[in-house]
Protein backbone atom coordinates (compact mmCIF):
# COMPACT_ATOMS: atom_id res chain seq x y z
CA UNK A 1 0.00 0.00 0.00
CA UNK A 2 1.42 3.74 -0.98
CA UNK A 3 0.10 7.07 0.06
CA UNK A 4 0.40 10.42 -1.13
CA UNK A 5 2.37 12.34 1.52
CA UNK A 6 4.71 13.92 -0.99
CA UNK A 7 6.95 12.47 -3.85
CA UNK A 8 8.77 10.50 -1.73
CA UNK A 9 6.75 7.20 -2.35
CA UNK A 10 6.70 7.55 -6.00
CA UNK A 11 9.37 7.41 -8.77
CA UNK A 12 9.67 9.26 -11.51
CA UNK A 13 7.88 6.13 -13.83
CA UNK A 14 5.30 6.47 -11.50
CA UNK A 15 3.91 10.18 -11.83
CA UNK A 16 4.35 9.60 -15.35
CA UNK A 17 1.64 6.97 -15.39
CA UNK A 18 -0.41 9.11 -12.85
CA UNK A 19 -0.34 12.02 -15.12
CA UNK A 20 -0.86 9.77 -18.48
CA UNK A 21 -4.09 8.12 -16.38
CA UNK A 22 -5.42 11.92 -16.18
CA UNK A 23 -4.87 12.60 -19.14
CA UNK A 24 -6.84 9.99 -20.42
CA UNK A 25 -9.54 10.08 -17.84
CA UNK A 26 -10.00 13.72 -18.82
CA UNK A 27 -10.99 12.92 -22.43
CA UNK A 28 -12.52 10.11 -21.87
CA UNK A 29 -14.49 10.40 -18.57
CA UNK A 30 -16.74 7.71 -19.88
CA UNK A 31 -14.17 4.83 -19.54
CA UNK A 32 -13.69 5.56 -15.72
CA UNK A 33 -17.23 6.07 -14.69
CA UNK A 34 -17.41 2.77 -12.50
CA UNK A 35 -13.48 2.85 -12.04
CA UNK A 36 -14.03 3.08 -8.12
CA UNK A 37 -17.66 1.88 -8.05
CA UNK A 38 -18.67 0.73 -4.07
CA UNK A 39 -15.02 2.84 -2.85
CA UNK A 40 -15.44 5.21 -0.43
CA UNK A 41 -13.44 8.39 0.50
CA UNK A 42 -13.09 10.09 3.89
CA UNK A 43 -12.41 13.94 3.56
CA UNK A 44 -10.97 15.11 6.56
CA UNK A 45 -10.58 19.37 6.86
CA UNK A 46 -8.39 21.47 9.52
CA UNK A 47 -7.55 23.94 6.73
CA UNK A 48 -9.82 26.17 4.53
CA UNK A 49 -11.00 24.49 1.08
CA UNK A 50 -12.73 25.37 -1.77
CA UNK A 51 -10.57 23.64 -5.30
CA UNK A 52 -9.45 20.94 -2.76
CA UNK A 53 -12.88 20.06 -1.29
CA UNK A 54 -14.89 20.28 -4.65
CA UNK A 55 -12.17 18.60 -6.47
CA UNK A 56 -12.02 15.36 -4.74
CA UNK A 57 -15.52 15.53 -4.11
CA UNK A 58 -16.78 15.61 -7.54
CA UNK A 59 -13.44 13.27 -8.76
CA UNK A 60 -14.56 10.15 -6.24
CA UNK A 61 -18.38 10.67 -7.39
CA UNK A 62 -17.35 10.57 -11.24
CA UNK A 63 -15.07 7.65 -10.71
CA UNK A 64 -18.23 5.96 -9.25
CA UNK A 65 -17.23 5.87 -5.33
CA UNK A 66 -18.80 7.93 -2.48
CA UNK A 67 -17.54 10.71 -0.46
CA UNK A 68 -17.83 11.62 3.35
CA UNK A 69 -16.51 15.38 4.52
CA UNK A 70 -15.89 16.25 8.09
CA UNK A 71 -13.99 19.60 9.14
CA UNK A 72 -11.46 18.85 12.20
CA UNK A 73 -12.99 21.06 14.58
CA UNK A 74 -16.03 18.98 14.36
CA UNK A 75 -14.41 15.84 14.82
CA UNK A 76 -12.91 13.71 18.03
CA UNK A 77 -9.81 14.40 16.05
CA UNK A 78 -9.64 18.00 18.59
CA UNK A 79 -10.23 16.03 21.46
CA UNK A 80 -6.90 13.86 22.14
CA UNK A 81 -4.92 10.85 21.02
CA UNK A 82 -4.67 10.48 17.35
CA UNK A 83 -3.68 7.67 16.25
CA UNK A 84 -6.83 5.54 17.36
CA UNK A 85 -9.30 7.68 15.78
CA UNK A 86 -7.25 7.05 12.49
CA UNK A 87 -7.31 3.85 12.62
CA UNK A 88 -11.38 4.09 13.44
CA UNK A 89 -11.31 5.99 10.34
CA UNK A 90 -9.44 3.23 8.17
CA UNK A 91 -11.93 0.65 9.29
CA UNK A 92 -14.90 2.50 7.22
CA UNK A 93 -13.14 3.54 4.40
CA UNK A 94 -11.54 2.69 1.43
CA UNK A 95 -9.32 5.85 1.15
CA UNK A 96 -8.67 8.70 3.25
CA UNK A 97 -7.63 12.86 1.98
CA UNK A 98 -6.90 15.12 4.33
CA UNK A 99 -5.79 19.00 4.24
CA UNK A 100 -4.06 19.65 7.40
CA UNK A 101 -2.14 22.91 8.73
CA UNK A 102 0.93 20.98 9.82
CA UNK A 103 3.14 18.30 8.04
CA UNK A 104 3.37 16.71 10.88
CA UNK A 105 0.26 15.52 11.38
CA UNK A 106 0.26 14.18 7.98
CA UNK A 107 3.08 12.31 8.65
CA UNK A 108 1.04 10.97 11.86
CA UNK A 109 -1.35 9.77 9.72
CA UNK A 110 1.13 8.02 7.19
CA UNK A 111 2.38 6.31 9.87
CA UNK A 112 -0.59 4.97 11.12
CA UNK A 113 -3.37 4.69 8.34
CA UNK A 114 -4.30 1.25 6.95
CA UNK A 115 -5.81 2.94 3.64
CA UNK A 116 -4.18 5.18 1.21
CA UNK A 117 -4.12 8.79 2.76
CA UNK A 118 -3.55 11.55 0.03
CA UNK A 119 -1.79 14.92 1.33
CA UNK A 120 -4.51 17.51 0.31
CA UNK A 121 -1.69 20.06 1.52
CA UNK A 122 -0.14 20.98 4.63
CA UNK A 123 2.28 23.70 5.56
CA UNK A 124 5.31 21.68 3.54
CA UNK A 125 4.18 20.14 0.67
CA UNK A 126 0.88 20.02 -2.17
CA UNK A 127 1.65 17.23 -4.08
CA UNK A 128 -2.05 17.18 -5.83
CA UNK A 129 -1.77 20.72 -6.83
CA UNK A 130 1.59 20.22 -8.67
CA UNK A 131 0.06 17.01 -10.61
CA UNK A 132 -2.59 19.24 -11.71
CA UNK A 133 -0.24 22.04 -12.94
CA UNK A 134 1.88 19.55 -14.43
CA UNK A 135 -1.29 18.25 -16.62
CA UNK A 136 -1.42 21.60 -17.45
CA UNK A 137 1.81 22.37 -18.90
CA UNK A 138 1.55 18.58 -20.59
CA UNK A 139 -1.83 19.82 -22.57
CA UNK A 140 0.12 23.38 -23.21
CA UNK A 141 3.40 22.46 -24.47
CA UNK A 142 3.31 18.80 -24.92
CA UNK A 143 6.23 17.95 -22.90
CA UNK A 144 7.46 18.04 -19.33
CA UNK A 145 10.93 19.88 -20.65
CA UNK A 146 10.03 23.30 -20.49
CA UNK A 147 11.53 26.45 -18.64
CA UNK A 148 9.42 26.97 -15.45
CA UNK A 149 9.95 30.02 -13.01
CA UNK A 150 8.65 30.53 -9.47
CA UNK A 151 8.31 33.96 -8.43
CA UNK A 152 7.18 34.57 -4.91
CA UNK A 153 7.78 32.36 -1.31
CA UNK A 154 9.46 29.21 -0.78
CA UNK A 155 6.10 27.44 0.79
CA UNK A 156 4.24 24.34 -0.14
CA UNK A 157 3.72 24.66 -3.42
CA UNK A 158 7.33 25.54 -4.07
CA UNK A 159 8.51 22.45 -1.95
CA UNK A 160 6.52 20.20 -4.26
CA UNK A 161 7.64 21.76 -7.67
CA UNK A 162 11.01 21.27 -6.36
CA UNK A 163 10.52 17.51 -5.51
CA UNK A 164 9.02 17.35 -8.59
CA UNK A 165 11.32 18.96 -10.95
CA UNK A 166 14.39 17.25 -8.98
CA UNK A 167 12.54 13.74 -9.49
CA UNK A 168 11.27 13.80 -13.17
CA UNK A 169 14.64 15.03 -14.16
CA UNK A 170 12.79 17.02 -16.91
CA UNK A 171 12.81 20.71 -17.52
CA UNK A 172 14.01 23.12 -15.14
CA UNK A 173 12.65 24.88 -12.52
CA UNK A 174 13.97 28.60 -11.79
CA UNK A 175 13.00 29.79 -8.02
CA UNK A 176 13.24 33.53 -6.96
CA UNK A 177 12.21 33.12 -3.76
CA UNK A 178 13.18 36.27 -1.24
CA UNK A 179 11.00 34.87 1.50
CA UNK A 180 10.92 31.48 3.41
CA UNK A 181 7.58 30.65 4.73
CA UNK A 182 7.27 28.41 7.38
CA UNK A 183 7.83 24.95 6.10
CA UNK A 184 9.67 21.49 7.64
CA UNK A 185 11.89 21.98 4.35
CA UNK A 186 15.13 22.41 5.49
CA UNK A 187 18.18 23.91 3.60
CA UNK A 188 19.21 20.49 2.76
CA UNK A 189 16.09 19.54 0.91
CA UNK A 190 16.98 22.57 -1.42
CA UNK A 191 20.34 21.90 -1.91
CA UNK A 192 19.75 18.03 -3.09
CA UNK A 193 17.32 19.46 -5.59
CA UNK A 194 20.15 21.72 -7.05
CA UNK A 195 22.85 19.02 -7.20
CA UNK A 196 20.02 17.61 -9.92
CA UNK A 197 20.56 20.34 -11.83
CA UNK A 198 16.84 20.88 -12.42
CA UNK A 199 16.03 23.29 -9.88
CA UNK A 200 18.21 26.63 -9.89
CA UNK A 201 17.96 29.25 -7.54
CA UNK A 202 17.78 32.38 -8.28
CA UNK A 203 19.89 35.54 -7.16
CA UNK A 204 16.74 37.81 -5.32
CA UNK A 205 18.95 40.88 -5.45
CA UNK A 206 19.19 40.81 -9.65
CA UNK A 207 17.67 43.81 -10.73
CA UNK A 208 14.30 44.56 -12.54
CA UNK A 209 15.27 44.13 -15.66
CA UNK A 210 17.25 40.55 -15.20
CA UNK A 211 14.05 39.07 -14.16
CA UNK A 212 12.54 40.20 -17.15
CA UNK A 213 15.22 38.96 -18.85
CA UNK A 214 15.02 35.34 -17.29
CA UNK A 215 10.99 35.71 -18.02
CA UNK A 216 11.85 36.34 -21.68
CA UNK A 217 12.96 32.41 -21.43
CA UNK A 218 10.35 30.99 -19.84
CA UNK A 219 7.58 28.98 -21.10
CA UNK A 220 5.43 29.16 -17.43
CA UNK A 221 5.94 31.82 -14.72
CA UNK A 222 3.83 30.83 -11.35
CA UNK A 223 3.73 32.55 -8.57
CA UNK A 224 1.04 32.19 -4.83
CA UNK A 225 -0.10 34.15 -2.35
CA UNK A 226 2.66 35.29 -0.38
CA UNK A 227 1.06 34.98 3.00
CA UNK A 228 -0.75 31.82 4.09
CA UNK A 229 -4.18 31.97 3.39
CA UNK A 230 -5.64 31.71 6.92
CA UNK A 231 -3.72 34.30 7.92
CA UNK A 232 -4.73 37.38 5.16
CA UNK A 233 -7.93 38.72 6.71
CA UNK A 234 -6.33 37.97 10.56
CA UNK A 235 -6.35 41.16 12.28
CA UNK A 236 -3.85 39.81 14.50
CA UNK A 237 -1.44 39.27 12.04
CA UNK A 238 -1.53 42.21 9.90
CA UNK A 239 1.85 43.81 11.14
CA UNK A 240 3.47 40.86 10.09
CA UNK A 241 1.51 40.27 7.06
CA UNK A 242 2.08 44.43 5.78
CA UNK A 243 5.68 43.56 6.33
CA UNK A 244 5.42 40.71 4.00
CA UNK A 245 3.90 42.58 1.33
CA UNK A 246 6.12 45.58 1.11
CA UNK A 247 8.81 43.59 1.08
CA UNK A 248 7.49 41.26 -1.85
CA UNK A 249 5.63 43.71 -4.09
CA UNK A 250 8.62 44.34 -5.86
CA UNK A 251 8.34 40.34 -7.18
CA UNK A 252 4.73 41.38 -7.99
CA UNK A 253 4.41 39.21 -11.63
CA UNK A 254 3.14 42.36 -13.27
CA UNK A 255 3.26 43.45 -16.94
CA UNK A 256 6.86 45.39 -16.46
CA UNK A 257 8.27 41.43 -15.15
CA UNK A 258 6.83 40.31 -18.20
CA UNK A 259 7.52 42.80 -21.02
CA UNK A 260 8.33 40.71 -23.87
CA UNK A 261 7.59 37.22 -22.88
CA UNK A 262 5.10 34.83 -23.93
CA UNK A 263 5.03 32.47 -21.29
CA UNK A 264 2.11 31.29 -19.53
CA UNK A 265 1.40 32.50 -15.86
CA UNK A 266 0.19 29.80 -13.66
CA UNK A 267 -1.21 30.77 -9.92
CA UNK A 268 -2.77 27.60 -7.54
CA UNK A 269 -5.49 30.19 -6.04
CA UNK A 270 -6.71 31.94 -4.35
CA UNK A 271 -5.55 35.20 -5.25
CA UNK A 272 -4.74 38.49 -3.82
CA UNK A 273 -4.92 40.62 -7.07
CA UNK A 274 -3.06 43.55 -6.48
CA UNK A 275 -0.29 41.91 -4.23
CA UNK A 276 1.38 38.68 -5.99
CA UNK A 277 -0.17 39.53 -9.17
CA UNK A 278 -1.19 42.54 -11.16
CA UNK A 279 -4.64 42.49 -12.06
CA UNK A 280 -4.40 42.96 -15.39
CA UNK A 281 -1.86 39.93 -15.56
CA UNK A 282 -4.44 38.06 -14.02
CA UNK A 283 -7.09 39.50 -16.54
CA UNK A 284 -5.14 38.01 -19.63
CA UNK A 285 -3.89 34.66 -17.63
CA UNK A 286 -7.14 33.37 -15.98
CA UNK A 287 -8.27 30.99 -18.30
CA UNK A 288 -5.26 29.51 -18.00
CA UNK A 289 -5.27 29.64 -14.05
CA UNK A 290 -9.07 27.87 -14.57
CA UNK A 291 -7.22 25.39 -16.43
CA UNK A 292 -5.26 24.76 -13.59
CA UNK A 293 -7.83 24.61 -11.02
CA UNK A 294 -9.79 22.22 -13.23
CA UNK A 295 -7.12 19.65 -13.53
CA UNK A 296 -6.79 19.27 -9.88
CA UNK A 297 -9.61 16.95 -10.34
CA UNK A 298 -8.97 14.81 -13.04
CA UNK A 299 -4.90 14.55 -11.32
CA UNK A 300 -7.31 13.82 -8.10
CA UNK A 301 -8.98 10.90 -10.06
CA UNK A 302 -5.58 9.40 -11.16
CA UNK A 303 -4.42 9.81 -7.83
CA UNK A 304 -7.10 8.05 -6.13
CA UNK A 305 -7.20 5.22 -8.84
CA UNK A 306 -3.75 4.69 -8.83
CA UNK A 307 -3.39 4.25 -5.07
CA UNK A 308 -6.41 2.12 -4.50
CA UNK A 309 -5.81 -0.23 -8.12
CA UNK A 310 -1.92 -0.55 -7.09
Amino acid sequence: MKNMLNFAEHSAEELEQILSTALDMKKHPERYADALRGKKLYMLFEKTSTRTFLSFATGITELGGTYYNQLWRDSNFVLGEPVSEIKYVCRNVDLIMARLVKNETVELFGRNVTVPFINGCDSSYHPCQILADMLTVIEKFGTLDINFMYVGAKNNVFNSLVEFFAKMKKGTLYGLTPLTNNTACGADFYEAAKQTGFYKELDTDMSAEEVNEYAKKMQVIYTDTWVDMEFFNDESYRAQRDETLARMMPYQVSDDMLRGSDALVFHDMPIHAGFEISQSVLDKHMETILDQAENRRHAEKAVMYHLLKA
